[in-house]
């Protein structure tokens, strides 16, 4: 891990983390309001009960959380857990009614909390993209040396 992505990391995981724990120790309304937020977005999850959904959703924020956090997991690795954990988050946001302002893809003040997780879009893609490119560096490197 270099040293610059450190603070992108460490900032986001330790969100992701505390979110995940929060949700963890979910009461039933909490359960079911976001269940009922989900299933919009996600007609699949439908099929799973309320208080199982928001614990999964749980373990899968912590287990995100985690790999930012933990500098064994590559940084192409973790940059991939963030943008599809991400983008399942600005997927709610482009299908939930109410989000977005009407044609625009500019939030309503109910849009705002979950449109902000763009931001965690473009982290997990830059994570992605260095830790490419150092790979693609290296091998450029190995060629040469051969």
């Amino acid at each position: 891990m270099k040293l610059r992505e450190v603070p992108l990391r460490c900032t986001t995981g330790a969100y992701i983390l505390h979110a995940g724990w929060e949700k963890w120790h979910a009461d039933e309304e909490r359960a079911q309001a976001l269940h009922a937020m989900a299933t919009t977005a996600y007609p699949a999850v439908k099929r799973l009960p309320p208080t199982e959904f928001t614990r999964l959703l749980a373990a899968g924020e912590m287990a995100t959380g985690s790999a930012l956090l933990l500098p064994l997991v590559p940084t192409a690795t973790a940059g991939l857990v963030l943008s599809a954990f991400a983008g399942g988050l600005l997927g709610l946001y482009a299908r939930v009614p109410g989000m977005r302002r009407e044609g625009s893809v500019w939030p309503t003040p109910q849009g705002t909390a979950v449109s902000k997780d763009v931001w965690m879009l473009g982290i997990g893609l830059g994570l992605v993209l260095d830790g490419a490119g150092r790979r693609l560096a290296a091998s450029r490197l190995r060629r040469r040396a051969a």
